[in-house]
């Protein structure tokens, strides 16, 4: 393997930066439909709004952990940066190659958010549907 320099988990700052910009996005959209969803349910309490509800419970949780994961990843990174400074080169490379595995879980927790949001959509969909059939 090539030794392990400063700009290497450098390169990372920006992509993680613009990932944890996407899941802030994607946490206040959550919080907007969350209080929104609020006010109808204490009018109606539907069997839909229940649905939406556990569904925003569970993205809302992804969303968390994607975020918590994504600013671990990013301060391993820092970290690397730092050992490497220090000149603790193997340390540097584990610590790296651990915040590249957060990183991986991330956006594996994105994929299961975006599957589980596409559901909710479609649910959504269906339910527009049955009601224009009426």
């Amino acid at each position: 393997m090539e030794e392990l320099t400063l700009t290497t988990p450098a390169l990372l700052f920006s992509a993680i930066s613009l990932i944890m910009l996407a899941y802030t996005n994607r946490f206040l959209a959550y919080a907007a439909i969350i209080r929104n969803l609020s006010d109808k349910y204490l009018e109606r309490k539907e069997a839909v709004l229940i649905r939406q509800i556990n569904n925003l419970k569970l993205r809302l949780h992804l969303t968390r952990w994607m975020q918590i994961l994504g600013i671990s990843s990013l301060l391993l990174c820092v970290l690397t940066m730092f050992l490497i400074y220090i000149e603790i080169h193997n340390a540097a490379v584990w610590v790296f190659g651990l915040a590249l595995l957060l990183l991986i879980l991330s956006l594996a927790f994105l994929i299961r958010e975006i599957q589980i949001s596409t559901l909710a959509l479609e649910h959504h969909l269906n339910d527009m549907g049955d009601r224009i059939k009426k």
